[in-house]
């Protein structure tokens, strides 16, 4: 058989293998960490929220998940995704199901109910901390450079899937006020726990660590995947940071990081207030989850087409700079716009231009980054771009409570998608690091 469509059926068979399922996975693990942004709608006055405390206890997850981040993506190299993305799961969906028991756990501590949701999101940020960057280091053992582009589109598609589909199925959930003698936001997170909690049983039995212990594949095709992984890996090693240590300060590695930091502003400073932005147009609870959906359904097409389009043509950094503008301007007109159906269609380009950038932007990193230092880097660069999930909903809710307006918060992190594309093209990418060794070679 030619290499050529050796290279196609092995690629194609892992990927069947592995993506959808680690799609799965994300989808709860997203849904789990932003439902909190439909819960709001209801809890906020039964626990006692302002806006600022929500924006605050939302984003606080982001400084627990910052911290814990590096030394859990080096514990899933020692230890192995398959154990390690279970142990994940597991905690998660645990800590995430007790959310919905904030009156409760506050009456039995002497907690405020504020003080109560600021521990539990903590808790949910350490126990989630190091599961994407996990899986982006885990897709690096699996799949060749060339490939990535749309192997993670694939997989970051979660992402807006969760809320396009989680949206509806959230705002239907918190519509069970009253049954059993729970809240509507109570049933929101006791029901989107559970499949974490299911999927951390099925993760240990069914992920494979690595191509050489891959028995669902015949014997040329784990050689060939392991060879060409291996081959990479050296072509990679010769830029790459020398040591853990080093690739946490890398100069690379901190303009990632930057350029990180601006996307994921965009994604959760709209991400968590949008069910608020859409709820001031005057709509009911369950017309506002089909709203909702309508930009992250724009952002899953995005997502995916963007990164094949990628891949296709060979090309990471002007992938990478349209999408940042598209995010830059469509956030920065809704800021402007006071038109709900204006509004929303801005809010819906911003969000083809975050989603699109996605997983173009982690080809970058991946590119330079080999080993253990693999590991450290990507983590590093997911812990310090999403301290910007802690800021971007805090610095919204604060602007809001301020001015009365969700204007000049939009308008900020507007700016830091514009401020991330002026330093991607500061930093540039060399593509013939993603070549094949073979191509190389020759």
């Amino acid at each position: 058989m030619a290499a050529s469509d050796l290279e196609l059926r092995v690629t194609s068979r892992v990927a069947w293998r592995i993506v959808p399922f680690l799609i799965v996975c994300y989808f709860v693990a997203y849904l789990d960490r932003v439902n909190v942004g439909f819960a709001k709608l209801t809890m906020d006055a039964d626990i006692g929220l302002s806006d600022t405390m929500f924006g605050f206890g939302a984003g606080v997850f982001f400084l627990a998940y910052f911290l814990f981040e590096v030394p859990s993506n080096l514990a899933l190299d020692r230890f192995g995704a398959r154990r390690w993305i279970a142990r994940i799961m597991l905690s998660w969906g645990l800590i995430s199901g007790l959310m919905a028991f904030i009156p409760n756990i506050a009456t039995a501590t002497g907690l405020s109910g504020e003080h109560t949701f600021y521990a539990l999101r903590v808790l949910l940020g350490f126990a989630e901390a190091g599961f994407f960057p996990g899986i982006i280091f885990y897709l690096t053992l699996w799949f060749p450079s060339a490939y990535r582009g749309r192997m993670i589109g694939y997989f970051m598609a979660a992402i807006p899937l969760s809320s396009a589909i989680g949206s509806p199925i959230s705002g239907a959930l918190m519509g069970l006020d009253g049954a059993l003698g729970l809240k509507g936001w109570q049933w929101l997170f006791i029901v989107e726990a559970a499949p974490a909690l299911i999927l951390s049983v099925v993760t240990y039995f069914y992920l494979t660590d690595r191509p050489a212990d891959a028995r669902w594949l015949d014997d040329e095709a784990r050689h060939w995947l392991s060879a060409r992984i291996a081959a990479e890996e050296q072509v990679r090693a010769k830029v790459s940071p020398a040591s853990v240590l080093h690739s946490l300060v890398d100069p690379r590695v901190l303009a990632a990081s930057a350029i990180y930091f601006g996307v994921v502003s965009c994604l959760y400073g709209v991400g968590f207030w949008l069910p608020t932005i859409v709820k001031g147009f005057g709509v009911s609870i369950a017309l506002n989850g089909w709203i909702t959906a309508i930009p992250y359904a724009v952002g899953f097409l995005g997502s995916i087409w963007w990164g094949m389009r990628s891949d296709a043509q060979h090309e990471r950094l002007r992938h990478l700079a349209i999408a940042l503008a598209c995010a830059a301007i469509g956030i920065g007109a809704s800021a402007a716009l006071g038109d709900p159906l204006l509004k929303m269609i801005a809010l819906t380009l911003g969000a083809f231009g975050v989603f699109a950038a996605l997983p173009i932007f982690w080809t970058l990193p991946t590119a330079i980054l080999s080993g253990a230092t693999a590991a450290s880097g990507i983590a590093a660069i997911n812990s310090i771009g999403n301290l910007s999930g802690y800021f971007g909903p805090f610095a919204i809710g604060w602007i809001k409570d301020q001015t009365g307006s969700f204007a000049w918060g939009l308008a900020a992190i507007a700016g830091c998608a514009a401020l991330a594309l002026v330093i991607a093209l500061i930093l540039g990418h060399d593509h013939a690091l993603e070549r094949a060794p073979e191509t190389q070679t020759t």
